[in-house]
């Protein structure tokens, strides 16, 4: 899913990409760790909003704004310093997370040469 995304990043491969990835551990930039899931509609089908899993809260993301993001990145990999780069949109943090993810960005290599990057242990 995710190679197909890269290579053909359309709206409906990024949405193959985060059905498939649900559950799966991501990390924000300042490195808080988060899951996210679908939840399915009366119909059966998952509505499009994503829930992000920190802890004991539960927040909603709108597939709107994962797609204005999207907008931004989808002519190309684009290397990016910090979240806000994308845009100013709600739940940026994660959203820059799945991006990181799934190689429509990279992380911006620092001026001592290390990169920001997820991080893939707990803490």
């Amino acid at each position: 899913m995710i190679v197909r995304l890269q290579t053909e990043p359309t709206e409906q491969h990024l949405w193959d990409a985060v059905v498939a990835c649900q559950k799966l551990p991501f990390w924000t930039y300042s490195g808080l760790p988060f899951t996210y899931e679908l939840h399915r509609g009366r119909d059966g089908s998952y509505t499009k909003e994503l829930w992000i899993d920190r802890r004991e809260n539960s927040k909603s993301l709108a597939w709107s704004s994962v797609l204005l993001a999207f907008a931004g990145v989808r002519n190309g990999k684009i290397t990016v310093k910090r979240p806000k780069e994308l845009g100013d949109i709600r739940g940026i943090s994660y959203i820059y997370a799945l991006f990181l993810r799934f190689g429509l960005i990279e992380a911006a290599v620092r001026v001592d040469g290390t990169e920001k990057r997820q991080r893939r242990t707990k803490k």
